[in-house]
């Protein structure tokens, strides 16, 4: 009964947030980028060899099954990745407090459920490697902690998976090798071994056999590296005029206190100053990524393991495991902070923290529904926060148009006047235009799983950053392929970045002349490079041989 509660809530809440929020907006590069990826192993393409990343394509292999649910994909697919972060925020819970999830109640239910919003904040809810890391991460974590061998297992083999969606989860499989070996002899086999392996060894088969393993070496060792200079130089670089430091220095003098008296008083000081801390950093953040405030959420915590640590005289392998999983999601490129686990964070700095006092005697009705209450609060105010700050389009008020009318993919998806302009206009191209081979270009992922299309350039998004290896040389001998086969359309964009999120004005017709939106010359290259007729359709300029 209490794990179809829990199913049933873990369900719901993936429903209510792809409704509510995850649905209202869309940007056509980030949000089809894995899905893009998927399609092309969907149609038989080889990682590395027919599909040139920066990265592993283990996230396009996880998303495969997005193609499979019920529904609009790209809905599905949202309401996947709420499920997955929902899990993350489960199982980290779970380590943190020791607490198995059938013996939860309603308010620890409500703390995570807002972890879990909290985690999403203004993030577009879409397919994403990072999103996969965490859960598989974290899940692995929890399985280990089973007494069942098979789940343990299964754990072990998610650390697996996991340490190919992104270089910077590759330490976990390193980790879960060292757990092993430190078992004693009897409870550790070969087979366990096998089981942390097998995704890996079988991702770097297929690419072998499919003549991509030289190619994969490249282009995962010539990707720009991460340090998480961002997260780890917070104090000196970011904080002084980001955000308002004085609640972190409260805070730590606080810590410093309760560790000296170790007594009660200074301990429910340090659980009022810390959930103090924390709510003002929340609210304070906007959930604005750029203003590092989840950076603030990783020191609070830090802080936090640190004086429970102290305190209890014993190491909050939970906590830690919080704060490793924080460092690895600032490896980034774009957002290197750990935004996607602010309400894990948040979450793991208050059970600390709760768990240095004694609670008073008939606290638990009272705690109960003051925890139902801050759910509530955290729900609301994301969903106000996020009519604001929709990713990369309008905010909630002018996204009037249903993405079905595009394509069925799509349905449900919202956005505004300006942005479906444009993709209605790219869908008509392709009708207009009609080829074997289509490609979009430059921010435009989406396209491939959305209209169902083969990409005939081994690159979907050509950002400088993910033309790895010789990515630009192979985009143009896959040019100059197409012009010995025919039958293609490629539409080069002249919109740029800053006028879609703006909602337009989308041109309704462009000259053959027009200037292309370009990172850095590649699309032009392309362009120059193809022989077909020169069309224009829409604010699209285009080569199309029939």
């Amino acid at each position: 009964m209490r794990a179809g509660v829990h199913a049933l809530w873990i369900i719901g809440l993936s429903l209510a947030v792809t409704a509510g929020t995850g649905r209202f907006g869309f940007f056509p590069a980030d949000q089809g980028f894995i899905l893009g990826q998927a399609r092309r192993i969907l149609n038989g393409e080889i990682p590395h060899s027919d599909i040139i990343s920066a990265r592993p394509l283990g996230s396009a292999v996880i998303h495969i099954l997005d193609f499979a649910l019920p529904g609009p994909l790209f809905v599905a697919s949202a309401v996947l990745s709420m499920a997955e972060i929902i899990m993350g925020t489960i199982a980290l819970a779970v380590i943190v407090t020791n607490r198995p999830l059938l013996t939860w109640g309603p308010g620890r239910t409500a703390l995570v459920a807002a972890a879990a919003v909290l985690n999403l904040n203004a993030f577009p809810l879409m397919a994403w490697h990072t999103i996969d890391g965490i859960a598989l991460t974290a899940c692995g974590v929890w399985a280990l902690r089973s007494d069942s061998v098979r789940v343990r297992r299964l754990g072990l083999f998610l650390f697996g998976v996991a340490a190919l969606v992104k270089q910077s989860f590759a330490p976990v499989v390193v980790i879960a090798g060292l757990w092993l070996l430190l078992r004693p002899r009897g409870k550790r086999s070969f087979a366990d071994f096998c089981w942390l392996g097998a995704f890996p060894l079988a991702y770097v088969a297929v690419v072998s056999l499919g003549g991509g393993f030289g190619a994969m070496v490249d282009q995962l060792t010539t990707a720009a590296p991460a340090y998480g200079e961002g997260l780890l130089g917070f104090w000196l670089n970011e904080m002084p005029t980001a955000i308002k430091p004085l609640p972190l220095f409260v805070f730590a003098a606080i810590a410093a206190v309760a560790v000296m008296a170790r007594t009660a008083w200074s301990s429910w000081l340090l659980l009022l100053t810390g959930s103090t801390a924390v709510v003002w950093v929340v609210v304070d953040g906007g959930f604005v990524g750029p203003n590092r405030w989840t950076d603030a959420l990783w020191w609070i915590l830090a802080v936090a393991t640190v004086a429970h640590g102290l305190l209890r005289r014993a190491i909050p392998w939970g906590a830690l495991l919080v704060l490793g999983l924080g460092f690895l999601i600032s490896l980034s490129w774009g957002q290197d902070t750990p935004t996607l686990l602010a309400g894990s964070m948040a979450l793991t700095t208050f059970f600390l923290l709760a768990d240095l006092v004694t609670p008073p005697e008939g606290w638990l009705r009272t705690g109960t529904a003051a925890c139902v209450a801050v759910s509530l609060a955290c729900g609301l105010f994301t969903v106000s926060l996020r009519d604001d700050l929709t990713y990369m389009d309008r905010p909630r008020a002018e996204l009037t148009r249903d993405l079905g009318d595009v394509a069925p993919s799509m349905h449900g998806i919202r956005t505004s006047e300006g942005m479906y302009t444009y993709l209605a206009q790219m869908r008509d191209c392709i009708s207009r235009f009609p080829a074997a081979k289509v490609a979009v270009l430059a921010d435009n992922p989406f396209a491939y799983a959305a209209f169902d299309l083969r990409n005939p350039f081994p690159v979907d998004w050509p950002l400088p950053l993910e033309m790895v290896a010789d990515a630009p040389q192979r985009m143009i001998a896959a040019a100059h392929d197409l012009n010995r086969q025919g039958s293609y359309l490629v539409l080069f964009q002249t919109v740029d970045q800053k006028t879609l999120m703006a909602g337009g004005p989308i041109p309704a017709e462009v000259g053959p002349d027009q200037p292309i939106y370009d990172y850095f010359g590649i699309a032009a290259h392309v362009k120059a490079a193809l022989t077909g007729e020169t069309i224009t359709c829409g604010n699209f300029v285009g080569k199309w041989q029939s």
